[in-house]
């Protein structure tokens, strides 16, 4: 997977960030974070989603958030990749329908004019669909850098999800990653605390399930049960039913990623977005 250097804040940008971290939401009530509190993504729009892994997250009373995307084989491989019918299907069914940008691209590599050209086209597409706007992101590739973080900001998006790294290595197949620390971490840098791949199975579950504690919150991300066009985070349906029947188990508390904002307050956020990434790399040495 694509990973980002930890960008520096230059002076223009800190005073731009903090002008939008001024505008805070009124004060919400907040529910207690409870133990083994677990946030469920599935990337990318595989044609599984609807297939097979909604009625499976469904049977077990989960809550899960599909993040949408037009790129890779979306647009001409409906083998592979779910109809925006399907995803109205999953959206009546109860599941978050969140952003995943048109193409799927480095988003780093952009200007912040198509960041923003990025996010819209899904946002008017669910709208199209009579899909609510999205309020939660995930950056493709989890690729991102402080501009993304700032068009987000302004978009008024709650939560976005990024990778692993560089807090925890990450070869592309499947790893482990920070659990989500809402008292530190920025709301829209939100670590990944394990992705499925063939590096990752079910001693690396349960060690993300047992993250969430004191506060903290795994955030699992899937990429297809199975990824019929991306070998490198297949996930076997057969593991999958396994690791859904063990968040079961263990009694865990399974959210949507815009459900983060029962337990979360998302105006409360550092003005460095980068700085807890920073001092956990720090931390590590």
């Amino acid at each position: 997977m694509n990973t980002s250097p930890l960008p520096g804040l230059a002076a223009g940008l800190l005073l731009s960030l903090c002008a939008l971290s001024s505008a805070k939401e009124p004060a919400r009530d907040l529910k207690a974070i409870p133990e083994k509190l677990i946030v469920l993504t599935f990337d990318d729009c595989n044609k599984s989603d609807r297939a097979f892994v909604a009625a499976e997250v469904k049977k077990h009373g989960f809550g899960a958030t599909f993040f949408v995307t037009e790129g890779l084989g979306f647009l001409h491989d409906k083998k592979h990749y779910t109809t925006w019918e399907e995803i109205a299907g999953l959206h009546e069914m109860g599941f978050e329908i969140a952003n995943h940008t048109k193409s799927h691209p480095n988003m780093a590599s952009l200007s912040r004019e198509r960041v923003a050209a990025e996010i819209e086209h899904i946002e008017k597409r669910c709208a199209e669909h009579q899909i609510p706007k999205p309020r939660t992101f995930a950056y493709p590739g989890f690729s991102h850098n402080l501009n993304c973080v700032e068009v987000l900001l302004e978009k008024k998006y709650h939560f976005a999800r990024r990778g692993v790294a560089p807090e925890h290595r990450d070869g592309g197949k499947g790893a482990r990653g920070p659990a989500y620390d809402p008292k530190v971490d920025h709301p829209l840098l939100v670590p990944t605390t394990g992705y499925a791949g063939p590096d990752w199975g079910m001693d690396d579950l349960k060690w993300a399930v047992a993250q969430a504690r004191s506060g903290k919150i795994s955030v699992l991300c899937f990429h297809g049960v199975p990824a019929l066009d991306h070998s490198w985070v297949h996930c076997e349906p057969d593991d999958f039913k396994k690791y859904m029947a063990y968040l079961k188990e263990e009694g865990c508390t399974v959210i949507a990623m815009q459900d983060l904002g029962d337990y979360v307050d998302p105006s409360h956020r550092p003005q460095d977005p980068y700085a807890p990434i920073r001092e956990r790399v720090k931390s590590k040495k």
